[in-house]
């Protein structure tokens, strides 16, 4: 029988099957996508049949899912059963699936192909990645096989990189320098401002005792605005980012944010990614392709290492904002690694520590670790893509970070 719990996501929610009063249609819809999640078999009760495309469906799903492996991956003549184990029929399968379901649907189920079938090895081959739909996932499983990837196919891995990436920087480059430039103006406030420069809504909103009701307006004995605009460099910001397995959508996210804030003159941007040894990407950061291509996925974690890296990058303590991301499952030496976040920030550090930075939910974290670095005020939280920006521009202004309520 279909595995129930990745073909119901697949094929969406519907209501069981019957009731009373129901739309003809409507049953029958029930009853159609009931068939297809439950996958056809005399114990599903629909009663359904399929023809045409629905069956043509249906028969890609039963090979994905055919089995009951319960999400596991599938070994020796259970995977067999499924997709085969030869990439022209892993292609075709692609195909398929791309012709019968959306982007948002294939995407799913490429993931669950490569975790159920265990089909990582063919995306070694050109033809493979050719037919595979992009996204930010398939990225990460590119860049764990970067290592043992022929020649013949890197040009293909990094196209299906490239277009990832150009993508997401379309999606997100305007809204965070937009939002960035904002904080940038706003943490070169005056008291003295010129008149172009008043930032008139926080100069009324101080002087409102100033309210003089007999001719309704506002007298401002202070004025408040923003710092002139300047070419110079306003902010330090350094990204450091764990590169071990579990970290790799946040590692795709994070050198394209890298990329973005490395192209805005008034932040001096440094990239920093670790396992047990660190190494600087600085110098690529104009190509965030190059970049990931620079990352190593996998092996162990010594944060305490990086961060000795990053505190020694440092030379304008109180206008650098330092950013970890990591699950904080420490390898080094938990102790040194509390004290150096203790110190970037008694030096004027803003250090920000976020557990993953995705659109893929809860991650999996230190919870003690976490714990301890709250207590020396560096809150460690789960953060999207689409809220990056709004940490960014409050860590520049020194406020409070809008940790989700979630976190």
């Amino acid at each position: 029988m279909t595995s129930t719990a990745g073909a119901a996501g697949v094929v969406g929610t519907a209501g069981a099957p019957g009731g009373t009063k129901a739309d003809p249609d409507a049953v029958d819809e029930r009853l159609r996508r009931w068939r297809l999640v439950l996958g056809g078999e005399s114990a599903d009760g629909t009663g359904c049949a399929l023809g045409g495309r629905d069956a043509a469906m249906d028969q890609a799903l039963t090979s994905l899912y055919e089995g009951g492996g319960g999400g596991k991956p599938r070994t020796g003549r259970d995977r067999s059963a499924g997709l085969g184990a030869s990439a022209p029929s892993v292609a075709r399968w692609l195909g398929d699936i791309r012709t019968y379901f959306p982007s948002s649907v294939v995407q799913v189920m490429q993931r669950d192909a490569i975790e159920r079938l265990g089909l990582s090895a063919l995306l070694l081959e050109p033809e493979m990645l050719e037919a595979v739909e992009a996204d930010v996932h398939l990225v990460g499983t590119l860049l764990s096989l970067n290592k043992a990837m022929p020649e013949t196919t890197k040009e293909t891995a990094r196209a299906v990189v490239r277009k990832v990436v150009e993508d997401l920087e379309k999606r997100l480059a305007t809204r965070t320098r937009a939002t960035l430039t904002g904080a940038l103006d706003r943490s070169a406030r005056v008291n003295r401002p010129r008149h172009h420069d008043i930032d008139w809504n926080r100069t009324i909103a101080a002087n409102l005792k100033n309210y003089l009701p007999e001719y309704r307006t506002v007298v401002p004995e202070r004025l408040i605005g923003y710092g002139r605009a300047s070419q110079s460099v306003k902010k330090d910001v350094v990204l450091c980012i764990d590169q071990s397995g579990s970290m790799a959508a946040s590692v795709v996210y994070a050198s394209v944010f890298g990329a973005v804030l490395a192209s805005m003159r008034s932040i001096s941007t440094r990239l920093v990614v670790f396992d047990t040894a660190v190494v600087d990407l600085t110098d690529q950061l104009d190509d965030p392709v190059d970049v990931l291509f620079g990352t190593q996925l996998g092996g162990g974690t010594d944060i305490n290492r990086a961060l000795a890296y990053c505190q020694s990058q440092i030379t304008r303590p109180a206008e650098t904002v330092v950013v970890l991301i990591s699950d904080l499952y420490e390898g080094g030496i938990r102790d040194e690694m509390l004290k150096r976040v203790a110190a970037m920030k008694a030096s004027g550090v803003q250090f920000v520590t976020l557990l993953a930075l995705s659109d893929e939910g809860a991650p999996a974290y230190d919870r003690e670790h976490a714990a301890a670095l709250a207590a020396l005020g560096a809150p460690a939280f789960a953060c999207t893509p689409d809220l990056f920006p709004e940490v960014m521009a409050a860590a520049i202004e020194k406020r409070l970070l809008p940790i989700p309520d979630s976190a």
